[in-house]
């Protein structure tokens, strides 16, 4: 089903039935990672189907499938619209997201995602980027680190966060997560330091990737892109990921108000939920792949213009 040892897809089935894939379909698969989703698709589409395949991370080429019918693009899905046209597809009948950070960008030590395994402070989804985690820790300054830490975590001790990391920085440089955790460790401790840990890390990689207007870009361009009828499936794994995702397809927008078009009140809305509550993981799926408890998968249908 995939490549395992790079990652273990959430919600498999059913995100995959949520696509509806028809046979002479073109599909986007926008997370690639180990392949698992895309296999699926390959699966389900026929000899005329197109999948277009995204992932900004260099390691995921290793895991490309050997299929005429996919295409595979080395880059961030925020460009899905340049791509789209430069293949001359166009249009997609369905568009898939499962958002986040992989399985094994989580266990490469070195990739600096993990608050377990140690390594550089680095954070990048995309390894030829510029900005790393260790320049957003070490020289952004406390106005940016405040806004990152009330924007992108949820979390009550910011001031506290960002004073010792200001203090510490100016001793010597955090270079590696093992430095950042030493650090942190210190500000919460008990049951609650696990969970404290993760959602700072999570606040930096955000930053580092601009996770959120990628994700923004993605869900405009998809409206756009997707045929009438056509499915978008979006697997999210926090809230603030989840309310862009809820707020876009309840109104079109990312506040959530519905707009009217026009003196008549229509309303400008290009998409439509399919189910009015997130499709969350089961309880044995949690049970077997821990890292699926915080998800949730949002299904919507591009109405006709």
């Amino acid at each position: 089903m995939t490549n395992s040892g790079y990652h273990i897809p959430v919600l498999f089935k059913a995100s995959i039935d949520g696509l509806q894939i028809a046979k002479d379909d073109v599909v986007v698969d926008v997370t690639f990672g180990g392949g698992g989703h895309s296999r699926e698709i390959l699966n389900r589409l026929g000899d005329d189907g197109v999948l277009m395949a995204f992932d900004q991370d260099t390691d995921a080429v290793a895991n490309v499938i050997d299929d005429e019918r996919l295409v595979f693009v080395n880059a961030n899905f925020r460009f899905l619209s340049n791509f789209i046209k430069y293949y001359e597809l166009e249009t997609a009948d369905a568009i898939l997201a499962d958002l986040g950070v992989s399985s094994h960008q989580f266990d490469t030590g070195g990739r600096g995602f993990s608050i377990r395994e140690e390594g550089r402070l680095d954070m990048r989804m995309n390894q030829d980027a510029r900005l790393t985690a260790y320049q957003v820790v070490n020289n952004y300054p406390e106005k940016e680190l405040y806004r990152i830490f009330n924007s992108f975590a949820d979390i009550k001790s910011v001031p506290r966060l960002v004073r010792d990391i200001v203090v510490r920085r100016k001793e010597s440089p955090i270079e590696s997560t093992k430095d950042l955790v030493d650090l942190l460790k210190d500000i919460v401790k008990g049951n609650k330091q696990t969970q404290y840990l993760a959602q700072v890390f999570q606040a930096i990689r955000i930053e580092v990737n601009d996770e959120m207007g990628a994700l923004m870009d993605l869900l405009e361009q998809s409206a756009k892109i997707l045929e009438d009828g056509g499915r978008l499936v979006v697997i999210s794994y926090h809230s603030i990921e989840d309310r862009l995702v809820k707020n876009f397809i309840r109104s079109g927008n990312f506040t959530g108000v519905l707009e009217k078009d026009d003196v008549y009140g229509v309303v400008k809305k290009p998409l439509t939920a399919v189910n009015r509550k997130p499709i969350i993981p089961t309880a044995e799926e949690i049970a077997m792949n821990p890292r699926a408890r915080s998800a949730k998968m949002r299904i919507a249908i591009k109405e006709a213009e």
